[in-house]
């Protein structure tokens, strides 16, 4: 069974806003996502209450996929963050998704970008 269509599907409920959907339709349980380096969130709940702080704390703009590649159980997706954060600061992040897929879900996602180019919109 090919992850191609979940992985779209995916992202049409991400672009749309709709991230508590989105996890709990494609997202394992026992889902580890983590950011560059730092140490992985293991958990659905806890991921999803993380993604509620975050996306809670700011004022969206636009979350956009630029490109989606499928492989076998892999997809990586390069995702657009604009937003105006809690600070008032209008960011755009430029970064990957790379995930795991087994069984119809994630069970593993890293977010990959560059911190220091992370930057405030002009």
């Amino acid at each position: 069974m090919s992850i191609e269509p979940n992985v779209h599907e995916l992202v049409r409920l991400v672009e749309a806003g709709r991230i508590d959907d989105a996890l709990h339709a494609f997202y394992d349980p026992d889902v580890a996502m983590q950011e560059n380096q730092a140490e992985p969130v293991v958990g659905r709940d806890a991921n999803l209450a993380r993604e509620r702080a975050f996306f809670g704390g700011i004022t969206l703009h636009g979350n956009t996929a630029k490109s989606i590649t499928v492989g076998r159980d892999r997809a990586v997706i390069n995702w657009v963050l604009d937003f105006t954060g809690g600070d008032g600061v209008h960011y755009v992040i430029d970064q990957l998704a790379t995930q795991q897929w087994k069984n119809g879900r994630i069970v593993h996602e890293r977010f990959v970008y560059d911190s220091a180019a992370t930057r405030a919109a002009g």
